[in-house]
């Protein structure tokens, strides 16, 4: 566990110690430490039993001398010390350094002659008894690090067995259940004859139907969406905020169907499927606090007396809202929400592959209060239903995310219609690079890179598509990706053990096998992972490394489980930079470097939507790091942030002649200051 206080970890680890040397009959306990009150306590409860103490070469030298003249024996002690080169030395010296730096800390305290003894050697029992709460009250539990604006989203530790236990059993319930979903319009299921939705990682398995949309069911929704948006408008900010938190409350008590979605239906890991869910959730809460703010009151502006001037935001009508297949809830519920926040009518249209989930998160909309009229859901092709949907002038405006080619299509059709200028807010791809120089450290970028290129097996548009390595660096760094992606596991992504899952669906495997057909032939193969047997039943890609001359050889983005190396030297870091640069693409950017000011300087020096320093580069937190890019790789503004609701709006100016009605009446009220 991690405490909020020094003593109670000083109370854990003595806790442990009593329980080691209770084990005298299978264990030897071995006790690393330089604090005096935990020393005694160990020699209290050790007496007659085998151990040792065990200090740090250099450190408690005086410390351990005391403790055999205070306890009248010699106690065994080992001087351990850390042996390697300066790169590996280095980190280990720097914790040490801040650790032993803390104000908590027992050496700090000791050499603080200002410090009592008796303080310093205090009993940890007593200081956790004389402290205000259990709990550090300046440090927030996890439920409440974003303070009274909103809650965080419940997580689920997979390494915890009676967290992760009753997720397994509630998808072992589910396995077989099967699913009707059909287009939504006006609170009621519509739509031709239902099409089978299959299992990507067993494409034998049939989890559902869902029914598309007929040419009337698209004239109703958007007849009704329109007549019924100027009335969600007038409910306000304040009012659909808490619609929207409702609905955030309804996704987390229905984490188990949406878990079960996410696996069968868009293939899922169980780490993704948690993190999913948990984006949703805190899409609908941020935006909820996001409409409070700014659409429940007009804004005040300044002025001259005799004139009041205020600023009203409003909804723009009837939004077109079209979500992607690889993040089917999070993207879905994100862009629907916002549209409603910001008083628009909503007609969501979600990827072919993935309808049912979208299916169960517009009927938990209607529960949390979503007038029927004002949200309605269409399913089907994206080149008929959708196309159909961008053409019509009573849309007012489009939130898309995918693929470039396809945003570039919906803004051409948006600016070739007749009737008002309607805005598209769109988030695509991204050639997505990481810079990796001599003095990062290898094992972190080992993590960061797999996590990176192969997490969601590569489908998710912040993905790590091309490493950069110094050339100084790059066996070492290169060996150590390869020995991590041999420990991941590809298969059943509803297996607790599993690492990457499939791809969406054929169509989808059969671009990426071509490309890495390409690449065995056009760039050096450096690895290949190995998968489960049973990815033979649907539609999985092994992981693949390539090591490539030059960015140049990627014609465009890959959106799969496919990592490209490429080696650079020191001094032609601005040419790397100018690479990066001339794809066009700006979406995330991974920087792993301990020189501060090579990091910043790569960050000033690049036009991307999100950088990401010494840690991986996906998985952006609501409201934390808002997320988005440019160039080819969007519009903006960045979803999960505080300027993305105002791209849903209109703004209206108020201004208001006072002295025409008898003048400003709070001049009568000022009062100067004495």
């Amino acid at each position: 566990p991690v405490f909020t206080r020094k003593p109670s970890t000083d109370i854990c680890y003595l806790y442990t110690a009593a329980r080691m040397l209770e084990a005298q009959d299978a264990i030897y306990p071995q006790f690393a430490t330089h604090n005096a009150n935990t020393i005694a306590a160990i020699m209290h409860m050790a007496s007659g039993k085998h151990f040792e103490f065990q200090k740090l070469h250099g450190m408690g030298e005086l410390l351990y001398k005391a403790v055999s003249k205070v306890f009248g024996q010699t106690v065994r002690t080992r001087t351990y010390a850390p042996v390697g080169l300066h790169e590996d030395l280095l980190p280990y010296l720097v914790r040490r350094l801040l650790e032993n730096g803390a104000n908590s800390s027992f050496v700090n305290r000791f050499m603080d002659a200002s410090v009592p003894v008796e303080e310093v050697a205090g009993d940890p029992v007593d200081a956790i008894k004389s402290a205000p709460a259990l709990r550090h009250t300046l440090i927030p539990t996890p439920e409440d690090i974003y303070g009274a604006e909103r809650k965080n989203s419940k997580g689920c530790n997979l390494m915890d067995r009676t967290q992760y236990e009753p997720l397994m059993a509630a998808l072992d319930e589910r396995k077989d259940h099967s699913y009707k979903a059909a287009c939504i319009v006006a609170g009621i299921d519509v739509g031709g004859d239902p099409v089978p939705v299959t299992n990507p990682a067993n494409i034998s398995e049939t989890i559902g139907t869902a029914s598309e949309a007929r040419d009337e069911d698209i004239e109703t929704a958007i007849s009704r969406a329109q007549a019924a948006q100027a009335q969600w408008n007038l409910l306000g900010g304040v009012e659909r905020g808490k619609v929207l938190r409702a609905m955030g409350d309804a996704i987390e008590a229905d984490r188990d169907i949406f878990a079960d979605l996410l696996v069968r239906e868009a293939g899922k890991t169980l780490s993704d499927v948690i993190a999913e869910v948990r984006e949703a959730v805190d899409f609908c809460r941020y935006y909820a606090a996001r409409a409070e703010e700014q659409f429940g009151a007009p804004i005040n502006l300044p002025g001259p007396t005799g004139e009041k001037n205020q600023l009203h935001l409003a909804g723009r009508g009837t939004f077109l809202c079209i979500a992607p297949w690889n993040f089917p809830l999070a993207i879905f519920v994100g862009q629907v929400a916002a549209a409603l926040a910001a008083g628009n009518a909503v007609i969501a249209k979600p990827a072919e592959q993935t309808p049912i989930v979208a299916w169960h998160a517009v009927k938990l909309f209607h529960k949390a209060g979503v007038p029927a009229d004002v949200l309605h859901l269409l399913l089907g092709d994206g080149a008929r239903v959708g196309a159909k949907l961008v053409a019509d002038e009573r849309v007012s405006g489009v939130a898309f995310t995918g693929s470039t080619e396809t945003a570039k299509i919906i803004n051409r059709t948006l600016a070739n219609r007749d009737g008002a200028i309607a805005p598209l807010i769109a988030e695509t791809g991204g050639q997505n690079v990481m810079i990796v120089d001599s003095t990062a450290l290898p094992e972190q970028v080992s993590d960061d890179v797999i996590q990176s290129a192969f997490g969601s097996a590569g489908q998710r548009c912040s993905a790590l598509r091309v490493l950069f390595v110094q050339d100084s660096v790059a066996d070492k760094v290169i060996d150590m990706i390869k020995g991590a992606l041999k420990e991941r596991v590809i298969g059943n992504p509803a297996k607790l053990t599993t690492d990457i899952g499939p791809i969406i669906d054929a169509e989808a495997l059969e671009n990426l096998q071509a490309h890495c057909a390409r690449m065995t032939d056009e760039a050096k193969l450096v690895a290949v992972a190995e998968m489960e047997p049973e990815a033979q039943q649907g539609t999985f890609l092994a992981p693949h490394i390539f090591e490539l001359e030059s960015l140049d050889q990627l014609e465009r983005e890959v959106f799969g489980p496919v990592l490209h190396v490429v080696r650079f030297k020191p001094e032609d870091m601005e040419k790397v930079v100018k690479q990066i640069g001339d794809t066009g693409y700006g979406l995330t950017f991974g920087v792993h470097s301990r020189l501060e000011e090579r990091w910043h300087d790569l960050f000033k020096k690049t036009n991307i939507g999100n950088t990401y320093i010494n840690r991986n580069m996906v998985g952006a937190v609501v409201g934390v790091q808002p997320f988005g890019g440019e160039g080819l790789s969007g519009t903006g503004p960045k979803a999960g942030g505080p300027h993305y609701l105002l791209r849903f709006a209109a703004e209206h100016t108020l201004t208001i002649n006072t002295a025409a009605v008898g003048g400003n009446a709070e001049l009568f009220s000022m009062d100067e200051e004495a």
